[in-house]
């Protein structure tokens, strides 16, 4: 099955930009991913090819128009049935690794990009779509967070990665930050690759690699350590009743 990803745009020129280089272009090129960029444009109902209007009870910008938006998002349900529509926008819920990969095992997503003042809140409910974050930073329009978002679901396709592992030894996909790497020169600088590294056991790397993975998340995201600890202890806590039951 080919992940097909369509990108609802008023600049399909940006697409596939960086996702056309790399391993993600070589994928690309073999066929196991597709991409359609299609222009929001050609979906408005007169000459001027109106996409957008003022915001109804006043304020500043334009929003776009829920009926352009629909037909759109109609057309690209047509060529890709079954995938999720996803619209960028910052007011949306943060995206995670868990969500990238539910949508990296599916037949592709469908990526909304808005600009100006945003979407017509009508088409979140009109036409079931999903509104998605990228972080809490505010873009000049969706472009680029779509482009993230399909860059985090390529890379976990079947063979787009060398190694299998690449895709599970990193940040979050345990709940936790990445543990620090080093490569050579052993010394740089007067900085030296820590010890352990350079031992050859095994079982100590692992461990040292757990324990600096624990140490950077909780000083760094407390919040995804919490929910790391919640996640643990919720673990622990089922194991414990299923050896009694």
């Amino acid at each position: 099955m080919t992940f097909a990803a369509t990108v609802l745009t008023l600049y399909p020129d940006m697409f596939p930009g960086p996702l056309g280089i790399s391993l993600a272009g070589r994928a690309l090129e073999r066929g196991d991913w597709s991409m359609d960029a299609v222009q929001i444009r050609d979906f408005a109902k007169d000459k001027h090819r109106t996409v957008d209007d003022t915001p109804a009870g006043g304020g500043a910008g334009m929003v776009l128009k829920a009926d352009v938006l629909a037909s759109a998002i109609d057309h690209a349900r047509s060529t890709n049935p079954g995938a999720p529509v996803l619209a960028m926008t910052p007011r949306g819920k943060p995206i995670s690794q868990a969500r990238i990969r539910e949508l990296a095992a599916g037949p592709g997503a469908i990526l909304l990009c808005g600009r100006f003042e945003g979407f017509d809140e009508r088409i979140f409910e009109g036409r079931d779509v999903e509104e998605v974050s990228v972080g809490d930073i505010v873009l000049s329009g969706g472009e680029c967070a779509a482009l993230m978002v399909l860059d985090a679901c390529i890379r976990l396709l079947p063979g787009v990665m060398g190694a299998a592992s690449s895709g599970t030894e990193e940040s979050f996909e345990d709940g936790l930050l990445e543990y620090p790497h080093y490569t050579r020169p052993v010394e740089w600088e007067g900085r030296t690759i820590p010890e352990v590294l350079r031992s050859g056991d095994h079982a100590k790397i692992a461990a040292w690699r757990k324990r600096q993975a624990e140490d950077h998340t909780r000083s760094r995201r407390p919040d995804l350590w919490e929910r790391h600890v919640d996640a643990r202890d919720q673990s622990a806590s089922g194991a414990r009743h299923s050896t009694k039951d």
